[in-house]
């Protein structure tokens, strides 16, 4: 049984509802952030690369490509072994962003968390953290314990 109710997950969706819904003030939707945030993290990319990573079809990355590069968040660099490829960087706009994104989650975490007391307020952040640094630590091991676990479940409900 679930005593969490998987109420992280939720929580974490209307955050992102919040945060999407901020950010298409600024012309930019989920799938366009995506692009970007892969970008940021891969700069020199090449659209091929973006492809295989964000599972989406050669039409689709052109497409976002000459957007985002229109909109001034991604610019386009030859590459110097190959005339016909390009590497992609994000822009200092697409770096500001970023922190836009980062505020906006500021701000509904703020207001969800505004009204609990501190004491409440710290030993919930406490608990995250401790929730956090675990997650983490599973996923840069491949998810082992997880995927063993679900791997249990999944033969339990045949």
């Amino acid at each position: 049984m679930d005593i969490t109710e998987r109420q992280i997950t939720k929580i974490a969706r209307e955050v992102n509802k919040f945060t999407v819904q901020a950010m298409k003030t600024d012309g930019i939707g989920t799938a366009e952030f995506d692009f970007i945030h892969y970008v940021r993290h891969h700069p020199g990319t090449t659209q091929a690369e973006l492809r295989s990573a964000l599972g989406i079809d050669k039409g689709a990355a052109a497409r976002r490509t000459a957007s985002l590069e229109a909109k001034g968040y991604l610019v386009r660099r030859a590459n110097p072994d190959d005339g016909r490829s390009r590497f992609l960087f994000a822009t200092e706009k697409a770096e500001r962003l970023k922190n836009s994104k980062t505020s906006l989650e500021t701000v509904f975490y703020g207001w969800l968390l505004d009204g609990l007391p501190a004491a409440d307020r710290a030993a919930f952040a406490k608990v995250l953290n401790i929730l956090y640094e675990k997650s983490k630590k599973q996923s840069r091991a491949g998810f082992p314990d997880v995927t063993a676990l679900a791997a249990e479940e999944g033969g339990q409900q045949d």
